[in-house]
């Protein structure tokens, strides 16, 4: 396991949840907007580096659930290899940080990017740089740009206004609206299709809470 598991945690977690990291990731972002959606306040994230890893933890009850881009390129392998026993629970809609294709300064012609693929390669021409090296994580792409290992980055266009001095920004892309899954251990559909109302998370969130009151005196 990664030494960037734990990102967050609120007295007395009820809900565990593990997550891409390293932090800053929008699944990061985004799994503090879906617990905050769902009026939960009291978490930990641990964040991954691979959802192989969020699997093993769910399994022996390191995390109760996994949150997880539909378009994440392990999505396929991490809802078809292990459907027996963990659950697709909810899905949901939301945007993410603004994208841009950020480059070092000193580059005048960038002939390298790093991207996260397949995932985002469709969202500008990757044809304009001679290589393409695809990372797991945007950060990862960040620290490769930022460590002179690649040219150009596609990344989240808030790293050039924090690195005015050492980035620029030759294209914004924006923030797909993008699904995202929730898994758990309970399977929640039961012969009709459910949706973001059906309340099948808060559910589970009741009955870990249940789980894990103190025992009355």
């Amino acid at each position: 396991m990664s030494d960037i598991k734990i990102s967050e945690t609120r007295a007395q977690a009820q809900v565990r949840f593990a997550t891409l990291g390293p932090s800053g990731t929008n699944h990061e972002l985004v799994t503090k907007r879906y617990l905050a959606a769902r009026g939960v306040d009291e978490y930990e994230i641990k964040l991954i580096p691979s959802f192989r890893d969020a699997i093993a933890m769910i399994r022996t009850g390191e995390v109760d659930f996994i949150m997880q881009c539909a378009v994440h390129p392990a999505t396929p392998e991490t809802l078809g290899e292990n459907f027996r026993d963990v659950f697709a629970i909810d899905c949901f809609i939301s945007d993410s940080q603004e994208l841009a294709v950020l480059t070092r300064v000193e580059v005048e012609r960038p002939n390298s990017i790093g991207a996260l693929l397949p995932a985002n390669e469709k969202y500008t021409d990757l044809s304009k740089w001679t290589m393409v090296v695809s990372y797991p994580s945007l950060p990862y792409v960040f620290d490769a740009l930022m460590n002179g290992e690649i040219d150009s980055g596609l990344v989240y266009k808030a790293y050039a206004d924090k690195h005015p001095d050492k980035l620029r920004v030759d294209e914004v892309l924006g923030s797909p609206d993008d699904v995202w899954i929730v898994y758990g251990r309970e399977r929640a559909y039961a012969g009709e299709v459910i949706g973001f109302g059906d309340d099948a998370f808060s559910k589970s969130v009741d009955r870990l809470a249940a789980s894990r009151a103190p025992a009355e005196a």
